[in-house]
């Protein structure tokens, strides 16, 4: 792999490029990620993966340039994608990370505000990606509420029933959720926003200068919703980022509670990649709505 990315970093710079030094910056539950050092004097990020699915770093390559393209937070610039049809690595712009300090939090919040205006003609993408090493389904809707049900939540049920993961008498009162999920939510004038779509507390950060990044998305056009849900699932960030996001964008009354549906999927993914320790959480969401 090596070679394939000096091949292509000398393609970049139109060049020869020596990679001087390499380091491991770990990686998470899918991707191995490393930080390069070049001849030229430039220092680039790699995302790589000995196995992935065959279109999996150029879907990502797709959200990354569909973000970059709102006025919305910082992510990083594709520099490099292998010209095969099943890339095993993926080079970005390397952005050196600083400290959130001052009103990070309220800057984070009104550039995910802006991300979210960003808008298109129905729900879901062009082509479906992953969430995960799991597809997404991104099957165009007009009707918020039929893409999260279909494509979102029934979709991970299926996956989970097949897998044996979902007990009957959990998977039945699933059905039931997702039998009244109309009356639950609320899309009073929403319009199709574009999500991060996995908006963790790992996946931003502050750049050298305090900007607010985002990175490792799984992009698509949804209910802004749930990419707030998301950064609540694995802690929260501070009130004053969700204070912030209220006074440019504000939310239908009923987020609170609402939050705990758009989850679900996140939950459902979970327990499909890392098995039945999920169960529980997955059961919870589902006893506290039926």
């Amino acid at each position: 792999m090596k070679n394939e990315m000096r091949d292509l970093l000398a393609e970049i710079y139109a060049r020869p490029v020596e990679i001087q030094n390499t380091q491991s910056i770990g990686g998470g539950c899918i991707n191995e990620t490393l930080l390069l050092s070049l001849s030229n004097g430039e220092k680039v990020f790699v995302k790589h993966n000995d196995q992935p699915p065959p279109d999996f770093f150029h879907r990502e390559a797709d959200a990354l340039r569909l973000l970059g393209r709102a006025q919305g937070p910082r992510v990083p610039q594709v520099i490099g994608l292998p010209k095969t049809t099943s890339p095993r690595f993926l080079i970005l712009e390397y952005i050196e990370p600083g400290n959130p300090d001052g009103d990070f939090h309220e800057r984070f919040a009104h550039a995910l505000a802006g991300l979210h205006h960003m808008s298109h003609a129905f729900y879901g993408f062009d082509r479906d990606n992953y969430i995960g090493f799991t597809v997404q389904v991104n099957k165009p809707e007009t009707d918020p509420v039929v893409f999260f049900r279909e494509h979102r939540l029934r979709f991970q049920q299926h996956l989970a029933r097949q897998r044996g993961l979902l007990p009957t008498n959990v998977d039945q009162r699933l059905d039931l959720l997702l039998n009244k999920l109309e009356r639950l939510l609320n899309v009073t004038g929403e319009q199709p926003a574009l999500l991060h779509g996995d908006l963790w507390s790992g996946n931003y950060f502050a750049d050298a200068r305090g900007t607010p990044c985002i990175f490792d998305p799984a992009s698509y056009f949804g209910l802004r919703e749930a990419d707030l849900a998301m950064t609540e699932l694995f802690g929260r960030l501070p009130q004053r980022f969700y204070d912030a996001y209220q006074e440019v964008y504000p939310l239908n009354p009923g987020y609170e509670e609402r939050k705990k549906l758009y989850n679900l999927y996140h939950l459902l993914n979970h327990l499909n990649l890392f098995g039945s320790s999920y169960l529980s959480s997955v059961k919870s969401v589902v006893n506290h709505f039926v």
